[in-house]
Order: structure tokens, then C-alpha cells, then sequence
């Protein structure tokens, strides 16, 4: 008469599913049913993460009246209810395990430790009872000093029944002198009503005698209700299911029964087996209209309903439905329940309550196994740098999405910004306006120097040269501001290659200049070889050989690994590098290497140079300016990488203005002084004076 237990288990385990309790208690009888109750369930709690905080068995006769047994019951428990971490409590067994339970939380009252109110407020703090169909919230005389309400808010599992008619009238005329050989009621009558039938054979410690008018209506729940109870109810379709299958096996049988006297049947031979079988295929309807039937392996048909118990201050108590338990409907279905009607412990500070071991891992961490522990039992530890966690009680943290990065409290993922030198941000304002500004200035040079042209000043050292190395200078601080703003495949592809060839023009003009003042000096010795070399075409030579190197290896990056627009968004955690991706590092660093090249040979040349005797020698600016030149790409190479992003182009956007005003202003500041300041000093006259 009860269905498939394993349906009971799973509907226990959706339940604590439900409010997330993972941290359980369990209470059994120290039977055999016990124990193959806990080999069962164990397991099913393991696989869905939930671990038994406890597993208490009490004994199956356990009574009050027996002190020693209830002492060693004390000594062996290890269970501390008030103080357990484990708020909800599993009781399974039958309607005796409610009375063992009962005991066990009465004994430091009965025992004396506590007063009864203060032992129930220790014990009523923080605990939701869960209960079988098997168990019911039944007392006895003995402890009619317990109170319901520890039990109040329980959470039980009952067999679907409903109100027979006729039967609260039946009990409510129901007299003890109705028994017809049968004891039970006047023993029961002298239990409840705690009084003595005249006549009684068992008396009970009572001085009272019952008047036989009492009625059952007047007892407390706990110790009697007037509805029909599931236990009851199972009993009442029991009772008619051996009725209807007797009823079916007579008629079968109608031609081999034994009349004796004529009117009576004699009694039926019926093997237990036949009848068993019968019993599993036997379906009906009861008088409350509900349908009775079992399935192939013998078990009532049906599911649960999931009831809340109501205590009340006079210690009665009304279990209202709040839920269901369907079995045909899906696993993740099955289990349905209205939290609004569910009153919990009066005690309780949250509503659900919470039974972990301990307190859930907030967002930002993740759970750590504590050896030696179960599972259930965690530490809460912080997410690694660059992860996140967006819910309680992860396992591990998680890296955010492609172009996301974890807040500052890594619980949750914020899209990245992007880092690019855009000509909004101050930083590329001032490098744009310093770039401009030389580039004004290397104009205006360039402008007094054509001007000029026909002082000896401007003629003293290749004229031509000094223009060449204006104009690069002057196409150099231009192509700094390449660098700015977002890069695309047009300005990724001209950045490096323009920088590489510009600064090789104006090195190598410098190196034209330089050599042509050794040649010069060198051609002024009587019957030197050098004076075939003295002219013009040497500095173009030299200018045109060195540029079309330089050309020659951008011409092989641009054919091989050319550099294109890309996204780096690993090297920084909270921003998207937006980037021009050299292709070819190799050939990026052979651009730079073949500049700083060219540039120690013009310093070398330059500094051997700068002590010649002669009033239009350059080589001591040429030699300082090579020397600023040198000193700005050597500390370029570590700063450029140990920077990343827009810091990383702002570096090479500096190091070009800073190199070009080096040249700019270390070569031509001296004649801009003799041509705009001095003009006395700007003639034949006085440079020939001065040699002298």
C-alpha cells in the first residue's frame, strides 16, 4: 500500500535540491530497514553534491523509563543538534522513529540539565525536520511535556489521501464500551485520557476513572487527530483491496463452495500465492472516489504530496499541502513547490534557511577542498589575477570572454577599452604641436638658407647637401604624425618604411657632408690623391649609395612580412592594444640597426675630422649632433620594449623628434646665429681672416 520507495528518496533529494541544503543530518532506526536506508540514500546525496553532516541511529525501543539505556544512548551519540551546522534534518523510518526522536530531544529536560524553555529554544533554533510517508508526528502519554513546536515548519512526504464520509462522525460517537474482544480501545481510551476503566485489567499510574463521556476531539494532535491520517488511510484501502480480491476469488469459486447449514459459506482454502497475485492486479475505486491500483511489481500507484506542519500554542498541529511529488512527469518537474504557503520555524533569522557546511564562496572566489573533510566542506579562495567568478561556489574561476577583463572584484566581466594614440588624448596633442613646431622651424631654415645662397656661409659646405638634409629633416617630423591616431593598413604600411628611408637620406647627407670636409682638407695638401675626388658627385654618391640600401631592405619587407593593422589583447588585461603588427620583426630591427649604422660611422668620421684647421669645418656640430643622434636610439631600443601600446608609439614618436631636433638644431643653429644675427661675420673677408 505505499509506492515505489525509491520515488520517496528521489523526491527527498529534489527537495533539498530545491533550497540548495547541502549539508544534512540524518536520523534512522538501528535496524536493518535503517541501514539499507542509509546504504541507499548515501550514495544518491553524494552524486547530487549533498553530504550527510551526521548519521544518527536510535535505538528502535528506546524508553524513558529506562535511565541506564538512555544514558549509553547519550555517551555513544556524537550528534550535537543545537550546535550542528545542519539545519535540515532527514528522519526516516517509521511512526515509531518520531517517538525515538521525540525522546532523544527530551532527555536534558527529563534528565534536568535544562528547563523545558530553555531547551526548547536551543533546539528550535535553525532546523527544518524532512520526513518519510513512513513517519508520523504521532506522541504518547509519556511525553505529554513535549512541545510541538520544535517540530513546527517541518516538511513532510504523505501518501495523496482524502476524508472518508461518515468516519469524523464515527469517532466522534466512539465510545470504549464498543470493543467486542478486542482490547485495543480500552487500552488506548486509559492512554489518551490518562484514566482507568472500571473493570480494567491493565491500570494504569493514574488516580482518575474515566467517565466513558470523554471525547476524542478534545486530544491534542500530537497524540490523537480526527482526520484521516495517511497510516489510516493506507489501512482503510488496504482493508477493501483484501475485500475486493477475496470478493473476486469467491465469485471465481462459486461452483466449489461448501454450503454448511444452508446459509453459510465454509471458509475458502485460498494458497497465499494465488492470492498475492491477485492483489497485484486488483483496481477500484474507494468511497472517497479515488482509484486504487498497483503496478507490475506490486507497489500502490501514485505519488507524494509534500506537506508544511502548522503548530499551534495548545499543542495542536495542521499539516497543509505545499507541494506535490508526480512521478509522470520529467526528473526536472517532478518536485513542485509553493514556497508562499510554507511557514517556517518561528526561530529562524533567514527564511529558507541555510544548512551548508559552511558559508557559500561569494563571487570573485572559488572553492578549495579541505583535506580530510567532505566535499560539502570547502575553503573559499581568490580568484587568480586575470579570472573571475560570476556565481557562488564555483569550482574554479574562469577566464572572461575574447576582449573582456575581470572588475576589481573579479565578479564579473567588463569590455575592454581599446589603447590606441588617438589625436584626442593630450599626450598626441603635444607630440603632434612638438612636431609641427619643428617642422615650422626646419622650414624657416630652410627658407633663410635659400634666402642666403650666396653668402659664404651657406657655400662653405655643399650647398645642395644642406638642402637634401633640410628637406629630410623636414619630411621627418612630418612622419612622426603618422604615428597617431588609429592605425590602418595604409599608415601601418608607411610608418617604418617612411621613417627607415627619410632618416637614411638624412643621415647619410650628414656622412656626405662630414667626408666631404676630409676629402676637402685632405685635396689642399700639395700632390694629394685625394684632389680627383674633390666635387659634387662624391656627396651624391654617397647620399644616393647609402638611401638605396635602405630602400633595398624596405623593398624586402614590404615583398616578405609587410606590416598590417592588428589587436593585441593579451599583453594588456584591461585594454585592447590596437596596433600596426610589424610583420617581420627581424626586418624592423634591420631598418633601425642600418640607421644606428650609418649613424656611428658619421660620428666616427666626424670625430676623426673635427680638429682640422679650417673656418667652414662642420665636424664638431656634425660629431655633437651624431652623439645626441646616438644617444636617443640606444636608449630607444630598451624603453620602446619594455613599453606596450600607445606608450610604446608615443616612445618611437619622441625618439624621432628628439634625434631630428638634434640634428636640426646641433648642425644649424651656429650659421642661423652668423646668417640672421651676425651678417658681419657672413663675409669672405672675415671666414679668410679668421683661418689665418
Amino acid at each position: 500500500m505505499f509506492p515505489k520507495e525509491a520515488l520517496q528518496y528521489e523526491g527527498i533529494v529534489q527537495l533539498l535540491l530545491h533550497f540548495k541544503w547541502k549539508w544534512v543530518g540524518l536520523v534512522t532506526l538501528d535496524d536493518e530497514r535503517g541501514d539499507r536506508f542509509l546504504q541507499t540514500f548515501e550514495p544518491i546525496l553524494s552524486s547530487n553534491g549533498i553530504c550527510a553532516a551526521f548519521t544518527e541511529k536510535a535505538p528502535k525501543h528506546l524508553e524513558l523509563e529506562n535511565i541506564d539505556l538512555l544514558f549509553k544512548f547519550i555517551d555513544g551519540s556524537n550528534t550535537n543538534l543545537p550546535n550542528t551546522k545542519a539545519n535540515a534534518i532527514v528522519v526516516y523510518g517509521e511512526a515509531g522513529t518520531f517517538l525515538c526522536l521525540a525522546n532523544i530531544i527530551i532527555l536534558p529536560t527529563m534528565i534536568g540539565d535544562l528547563t523545558d524553555t530553555e531547551f526548547v529554544e536551543r533546539n528550535s533554533v535553525g532546523k527544518v525536520w524532512i520526513t518519510g510517508a513512513q513517519v508520523d508526528f504521532v506522541l504518547n502519554s509519556f511525553q505529554k511535556a513535549f512541545d510541538i513546536e520544535l517540530f513546527h515548519g517541518a516538511l513532510s512526504f504523505s501518501i495523496p489521501s482524502k476524508d472518508i464520509p461518515g468516519f469524523h462522525e464515527f469517532l466522534q460517537l466512539l465510545k470504549p464500551t464498543w470493543a467486542k474482544g478486542d482490547g485495543f480501545i480500552k487500552d488506548f481510551w486509559e492512554n489518551v485520557f490518562d484514566c482507568v476503566l472500571p473493570g480494567s485489567l491493565n491500570p494504569i499510574n493514574s488516580v482518575e476513572t474515566c467517565t466513558e463521556q470523554e471525547r476524542l476531539e478534545t486530544v491534542p494532535a500530537p497524540f490523537y487527530e480526527m482526520s484521516m491520517t495517511d497510516p489510516s488511510y493506507r489501512i482503510y484501502n488496504a482493508v477493501y483491496a483484501l475485500a475486493h480480491a477475496l470478493h473476486i476469488l469467491d465469485s471465481s469459486r462459486a461452483k466449489h463452495r461448501a454450503v454448511d447449514n444452508g446459509d453459510n459459506l465454509a471458509s475458502l482454502n485460498v494458497q497465499p500465492w494465488k492470492f498475492h497475485t491477485l492483489l497485484q492486479r486488483i483496481a477500484f475505486n474507494n468511497i472517497a472516489g479515488e482509484e486504487v491500483a498497483f503496478d507490475e511489481q506490486g507497489e500502490l500507484k501514485g505519488g507524494f504530496d509534500i506537506t508544511n506542519l502548522l503548530t499551534f500554542p495548545n499543542k495542536s498541529y495542521v499539516r497543509v499541502k505545499i507541494g506535490r511529488l508526480d512521478p509522470h512527469v520529467p526528473l526536472s518537474e517532478r518536485v513542485i513547490i509553493h514556497e508562499d504557503r510554507i511557514q517556517w520555524n518561528r526561530h529562524f533569522s533567514h527564511v529558507p534557511p541555510f544548512s551548508w557546511c559552511n558559508d557559500k564562496c561569494k563571487p570573485g572566489y572559488s572553492r578549495k577542498k579541505k583535506e580530510g573533510e567532505k566535499f560539502c566542506c570547502y575553503d573559499c579562495e581568490r580568484c587568480p589575477e586575470g579570472k573571475m567568478s560570476d556565481k557562488e561556489d564555483m569550482d574554479y574561476c574562469i577566464t572572461c570572454f575574447k576582449g573582456h577583463y575581470p572588475n576589481q572584484g573579479q565578479d564579473h566581466c567588463l569590455p575592454k577599452i581599446l589603447n590606441v594614440l588617438s589625436f584626442s588624448e593630450p599626450m598626441s596633442i603635444i607630440l603632434a604641436s612638438l612636431a609641427l613646431s619643428f617642422n615650422m622651424i626646419t622650414a624657416l631654415v630652410l627658407l633663410a638658407f635659400i634666402k642666403h645662397q650666396d653668402t659664404p656661409i651657406v657655400k662653405a659646405n655643399n650647398q645642395t647637401l644642406t638642402y637634401i638634409l633640410l628637406i629630410s629633416l623636414l619630411l621627418c617630423f612630418l612622419c612622426s604624425l603618422l604615428f597617431i591616431g588609429q592605425p590602418n593598413k595604409v599608415t601601418c604600411l608607411l610608418r617604418q618604411m617612411t621613417f627607415g628611408i627619410i632618416f637614411s637620406v638624412a643621415v647619410s647627407s650628414v656622412l656626405a657632408k662630414t667626408v666631404t670636409v676630409i676629402v676637402a682638407f685632405m685635396a689642399s695638401k700639395p700632390g694629394s690623391l685625394f684632389r680627383k675626388w674633390v666635387g659634387k658627385h662624391l656627396a651624391y654618391y654617397i647620399v644616393i649609395s647609402c638611401s638605396i640600401v635602405q630602400v633595398s631592405i624596405c623593398t624586402i619587407w614590404l615583398a616578405t612580412s609587410p606590416p598590417f593593422p592588428d589587436t593585441d589583447m593579451l599583453s594588456m588585461s584591461t585594454e585592447i592594444i590596437v596596433q600596426c603588427n610589424e610583420g617581420s620583426v627581424t626586418m624592423f630591427y634591420c631598418v633601425l640597426g642600418y640607421i644606428g649604422f650609418l649613424a656611428i660611422v658619421c660620428f666616427i668620421v666626424a670625430f676623426l675630422a673635427r680638429n682640422l684647421p679650417d673656418s667652414f669645418n662642420e665636424a664638431k656640430f656634425i660629431t655633437f649632433s651624431m652623439l645626441v643622434f646616438c644617444s636617443v636610439w640606444l636608449s630607444f631600443v630598451p624603453t620602446y620594449l619594455s613599453t606596450k601600446g600607445k606608450d610604446m608609439v608615443a616612445v618611437e614618436i619622441f625618439s624621432i623628434l628628439a634625434s631630428s631636433g638634434g640634428l636640426l638644431g646641433c648642425i644649424f643653429s651656429p650659421k642661423c646665429y652668423i646668417i640672421l644675427l651676425r651678417p658681419e661675420l657672413n663675409k669672405r673677408e672675415q671666414l679668410i681672416r679668421n683661418r689665418s
